[in-house]
């Protein structure tokens, strides 16, 4: 009889049931946090170049033709480079494409080794290589 309330007693003891439910959810818990943490830092880096491409296609509506409109976009994107934080200046590449009455701004980041991609093996992440672009109207409608 002895041996049956100690099997009682042992199936209601919730003394190490916490620790061991913690066992098993840690690992999911930690691959999601990684998972935020890493697309958190992709949508960042990704809208500050958006944003850079924003600039420099404004930067360039001054200038007098083609020549100076891709040197004023390039040096807005080179100047504002630098004061994103996370982003390398030297990663940051830029093309300029000026046609149909329209002028593009298109600026790329390489962002391969950025704190955003260190969980890349674990969880799916999307192009380490950021394009965006944007584009202005010469002229009148």
């Amino acid at each position: 009889m002895s041996k049956l309330l100690e099997k009682r007693g042992f199936r209601r003891d919730v003394s190490g049931a916490a620790a061991v439910e913690f066992a098993f959810l840690a690992p999911l818990l930690i691959f999601v946090l990684m998972g935020i943490t890493g697309y958190g830092g992709y949508f960042w880096m990704s809208h500050s170049v958006q944003q850079m491409a924003n600039d420099a296609a404004r930067a360039a509506l001054p200038g007098l033709n083609a020549a100076e409109r891709a040197t004023l976009a390039k040096a807005s994107v080179a100047a504002s480079a630098a004061d994103y934080a996370q982003l390398e200046p030297a990663k940051v590449s830029t093309q300029v494409v000026d046609q149909n009455g329209r002028f593009t701004v298109k600026v790329s980041y390489d962002a391969a080794n950025s704190f955003a991609f260190a969980a890349k093996g674990l969880a799916p992440m999307p192009s380490e290589v950021i394009n965006r672009q944007a584009s202005i109207q010469l002229g009148g409608y």
